[in-house]
C-alpha cells in the first residue's frame, strides 16, 4: 500500500443503482478534475459537471464535489463524483480515473488507513467505523457509532494524561531531591493516582465480554442427544429452513449457525451434532464440533425428549433444560416446547433476548470490544501493577510508567501498532 499515489474506488452501494459515488483521493486529485471535469469547483460545494476522458468523449453529467486537504476526511484533496450508477458509467469513469499519471484503484480500507496516516481519526475509531458499517442490529450500530465518534479515544487520552502528571510529579521528586517534604508528598500523590488509574483500567477491563458479545454477537449453541429436535428448534426459531431435518439419526454432522435480530441484539443460534457414542470417522468429528461449540458459547439449550434423559455437557455458560415434542407426550412447565403447535417458542425467543441483553450490557458503556482492546489494557494494568515507589528507585519508578504509557499507546495507535494495521483495515471494504 503507497500511500503517496492518488487512489480511486466506487465508494457507494452495488451498481446498478440510481447514483454512483466514486471517491478520489491524493496529490493527484487538483490536475484530474482539470482535465476530466473542467477544472476545480468551490470547495465543499456540489457543481454540476459534464465528465470527460483523456481524450474528450462525455462519460457522464453529474455532481461533483472537492474537499481540498488536510480538512478531509483522509487529510488529503478528496473529490467525489455523484453519477448515474450504471455499471457501464462507473466503469467508464474510473478507466479515466486510473489512466492519469500516479492514479491507482484504492485498496480494501485504503481511505480510511489514509484518514488515520493523517491523523484525522485514531485506531478506535477506525475499528468503530469498521464495525459500524458491519453493524446488524441497533445494539451493535449504537456502540459502533459511540466508538467511531472518539468515545472510547477519549477514555484512553485521559489515561494517558494521568500518566503523563504521574510521571511529571516523579520528575518533580528529581528536580526537588534536596526539599525531603516535596519528593515524600510527590511519591504519595503518584501512588495514589497509579493505584486509581489502574483500578480504572480493570473496571473496564471487567466489561471486555460484554463488548465482545455486543459487537460479535450472543452465541448460544443447540445441545443433545439425536432426534432431540435441535435442527426444528433452530429452524422454528430462525423462522426459515436453515438445517436439513429428518428422522435419521445423525443427520446433523456440522455445525450449523442462523444470525438473529432479538430486540436490538445480535444472537447467533448453533445447531449441533447428535451426541452419542458412535463408529462414524465423519459423526465422530462432528460430536467433537458440537462439545466445542458448547464449551464457547454464552448460552446452551439442552434439549432431550419426553423421559429421555439429558446430556451431560461441560461448558461454564448456563445450561437451560427443554424438553422438546411437547405435543406428541403430557408434558407441562415452561421448559417444555412443540415446534409442531408451536407451544413455548415465543417465551424462549423473550427469555433469549433477555439474556443477549444482560450478557451485551448497555450500548453507551465505554468498554473493550475486541481481543486487541482487551490485551493492550491487560498488560498496561499488569505494568501498573509493578509499580513500587517503596522499592524502586526513582528512576526506576518512571520508567515503569513510560512502559505503561507506552503500552497504552498502542490502543489509540501512536505506538507498536504496525503489524497489525494491515488486519485492521482489511475488513473495510473497498472504496471506504
Amino acid at each position: 500500500m503507497t500511500l503517496d499515489d492518488t487512489i480511486a474506488a466506487l465508494s457507494s452501494g452495488q451498481l446498478p443503482a440510481g447514483i454512483a459515488v466514486l471517491r478520489l483521493s491524493g496529490p493527484a486529485v487538483r490536475a484530474a478534475l482539470e482535465e476530466l471535469a473542467g477544472g476545480v469547483p468551490e470547495a465543499r460545494r456540489a457543481a454540476l459537471r459534464l465528465f470527460r476522458d483523456a481524450a474528450g468523449e462525455p462519460i457522464d453529467r453529474g455532481l461533483l464535489l472537492f474537499f481540498p486537504g488536510p480538512a478531509s476526511v483522509t487529510g488529503e484533496d478528496l473529490a467525489e463524483f455523484h453519477l448515474h450508477g450504471g455499471r457501464a458509467v462507473v466503469a467508464a469513469m474510473l478507466k479515466a480515473l486510473t489512466a492519469r499519471p500516479g492514479v491507482r484503484l484504492a485498496e480494501a480500507g485504503e481511505f480510511t488507513r489514509r484518514a488515520f496516516g493523517n491523523g484525522r481519526i485514531d485506531l478506535t475509531e477506525a475499528e468503530g467505523l469498521a464495525d459500524l458499517l458491519s453493524a446488524e442490529t441497533e445494539a451493535q450500530r449504537a456502540r459502533a457509532f459511540r466508538q467511531s465518534a472518539g468515545e472510547f479515544r477519549e477514555l484512553a487520552e485521559g489515561w494517558m494524561r494521568r500518566l503523563l502528571r504521574a510521571r511529571a510529579l516523579i520528575e518533580a521528586e528529581f528536580d526537588f531531591s534536596d526539599e525531603g517534604d516535596v519528593g515524600e508528598s510527590a511519591a504519595r500523590g503518584v501512588r495514589a493516582e497509579v493505584e486509581a488509574l489502574r483500578a480504572d483500567i480493570e473496571r473496564r477491563l471487567g466489561g471486555a465480554r460484554r463488548g465482545e458479545i455486543g459487537r460479535e454477537g450472543f452465541r448460544v449453541a443447540i445441545a443433545g442427544a439425536p432426534n432431540a429436535g435441535k435442527s426444528s428448534l433452530l429452524n422454528a426459531l430462525s423462522a426459515r429452513e436453515v438445517a436439513i431435518v429428518s428422522p435419521e439419526a445423525g443427520t446433523t454432522r456440522d455445525l450449523v449457525e442462523a444470525r438473529l435480530d432479538l430486540q436490538g441484539h445480535a444472537v447467533i443460534l448453533t445447531d449441533t451434532a447428535g451426541l452419542r457414542e458412535t463408529d462414524g470417522l465423519v459423526e465422530r468429528i462432528g460430536i467433537e464440533r458440537a462439545r466445542a461449540a458448547v464449551r464457547e458459547a454464552d448460552l446452551v439449550l439442552s434439549l432431550a425428549e419426553p423421559n429421555a434423559a439429558f446430556e451431560t455437557l461441560e461448558t461454564a455458560a448456563p445450561v437451560w433444560r427443554l424438553r422438546t415434542k411437547a405435543d406428541l407426550a403430557a408434558t407441562t412447565g415452561e421448559d417444555t416446547l412443540s415446534v409442531a403447535s408451536g407451544r413455548g417458542l415465543d417465551a424462549l425467543l423473550q427469555r433469549i433476548a433477555v439474556a443477549a441483553r444482560e450478557a451485551a450490557g448497555d450500548p453507551a458503556e465505554v468498554v473493550p470490544t475486541r481481543e486487541r482492546h482487551r490485551l493492550v489494557l491487560a498488560e498496561t494494568a499488569a505494568i501498573l501493577g509493578t509499580y513500587d515507589p517503596g522499592r524502586q528507585p526513582p528512576e526506576v519508578a518512571a520508567e515503569t510508567l513510560r512502559a505503561a504509557a507506552d503500552r497504552l499507546g498502542a490502543l489509540t495507535g501512536r505506538t507498536g501498532v504496525e503489524d497489525i494495521l494491515g488486519v485492521i483495515f482489511s475488513e473495510f471494504c473497498i472504496g471506504k
